[in-house]
């Protein structure tokens, strides 16, 4: 009996900490057309997806995904899946971008959302738990957002965390622990961590200034003073600028015509500038005044920060300028292996899509060359052809259109 119970405690404890996956969408056909919808919310020009692994790639059926296909369009794409919650667990939030067009303006991010969400309204405007992923625009803006949402207000990660800006396959990855730190990664690299409570303005500060507070009036911050007994020596004054004592009036001048001569300023190298008494400690100065804090009555501390009680929703609502990124790889779990081996396949990814398209950038290269040079010695041969017809001796020639004197 006692063997029994035993083995029904470790199966619900095992039950209870296991891993899970919520949600991964890879495009591995075109089934996602059932399962994303597209927004119609009014007074916006959507723009379409498509599914495809773009002009180079590692393997052209695993490497697609979803690609904006139209210019200066907003886009808005939802699915959802069923509803969990991260308490007490990790939650990884973690797609892969490839901006093959070489993005000059868009946005790269994703956007999780609760049950609330109205997927053909899905707009700029939609309340969101979530925002995560680069974002790019000219050579100011080419940052990672991780924006959440707390208490009803979207909050900005007070550090910068730099995207890649480059045509290949990236992955992005959030990893939010119970314990309220978090992780940033690139690649399978960190490229950011800290607690979640420092990084954001969730709440407000510990500490502020004591309002009762105030400076002494006779509280000195003056490091040094004037030297009250130091004197300015009477030769001091000398005047900046004096008359040149070596010019002479020209023979020519007439001053009738040209007033009184005058000789031109030189700097006076006697001039000692402006006088001032040196400096000594200030036997008053008692260090620059801090304010006193106190505890913030506004201040509570939140456990919880890390708590998304119901996450249902994943969506792409973003501006871009010019079309061509692929978005794939979703995926959300609390398995940070599993996380971590699907983030890794990039390196693999990433070579052979370098491979592929320098051998595409060469073949352009060699086809430009060739043109270039097919259409040279059609130039050089009707340059030769004018040139080297003979002319015959007595015999007038044609007029070519041109009066010669």
């Amino acid at each position: 009996m006692q063997f029994s119970a035993v083995v029904i405690l470790l199966v619900a404890t095992f039950a209870a900490t296991r891993s899970e996956v919520f949600f991964e969408e890879k495009f591995t056909d075109d089934s996602w057309k059932d399962s994303w919808i597209y927004s119609k919310h009014p007074g916006k020009e959507f723009g379409k997806f498509v599914r495809t692994a773009g002009k180079f790639f590692n393997d052209e059926e695993a490497d697609k995904g979803l690609q904006t296909s139209e210019d200066a369009r907003f886009y808005a794409l939802s699915t959802k899946f069923t509803p969990f919650s991260n308490k007490d667990k990790p939650l990884v939030v973690q797609f892969s971008v490839k901006h093959e067009q070489n993005i000059d303006c868009g946005g790269g991010y994703l956007k999780v959302f609760d049950c609330s969400l109205e997927e053909k309204d899905m707009h700029g405007e939609s309340p969101y738990l979530i925002m995560f992923g680069p974002d790019i625009c000219g050579p100011g803006t080419k940052k990672v957002h991780v924006i959440f949402s707390y208490n009803g207000k979207n909050h900005l990660i007070n550090k910068e965390i730099r995207c890649k800006d480059d045509v290949y396959t990236h992955f992005y990855t959030l990893i939010v622990q119970p314990d309220n730190t978090y992780q940033v990664l690139i690649d399978n690299e960190k490229v950011e961590s800290g607690v979640l409570e420092e990084d954001w303005d969730f709440l407000p500060p510990k500490k502020i200034k004591d309002p009762e507070a105030k400076k002494p009036e006779d509280w000195d911050e003056r490091a040094t003073i004037p030297d009250p007994d130091d004197k300015k020596p009477e030769d001091w004054d000398k005047p900046e600028h004096i008359p040149d004592p070596d010019a002479t009036k020209p023979d020519d001048w007439d001053e009738e015509m040209d007033g009184e001569w005058e000789p031109p300023m030189i700097d006076n190298p006697e001039y000692k500038g402006e006088w001032a008494p040196k400096q000594i400690d200030n036997p008053n100065y008692k260090g620059v005044w801090k304010h006193p804090e106190i505890d913030n009555p506004e201040y509570t501390p939140d456990e919880n920060l890390y708590l998304r009680e119901e996450v249902c929703a994943v969506g792409l609502d973003l501006w871009q300028v010019k079309s061509g990124t692929i978005f794939d790889n979703f995926l959300i779990t609390d398995d940070l292996t599993y996380a971590a081996e699907a983030a890794e396949t990039v390196k693999k990814t990433q070579a052979g899509e370098k491979k592929q398209k320098e051998e595409q950038d060469e073949e352009e290269r060699k086809k430009v060359e060739a043109e270039a040079k097919a259409a040279k010695p059609e130039e050089d041969d009707e340059d030769e052809d004018d040139e080297d017809e003979p002319s015959i001796p007595g015999e007038a020639e044609e007029d070519d259109g041109h009066d010669e004197l």
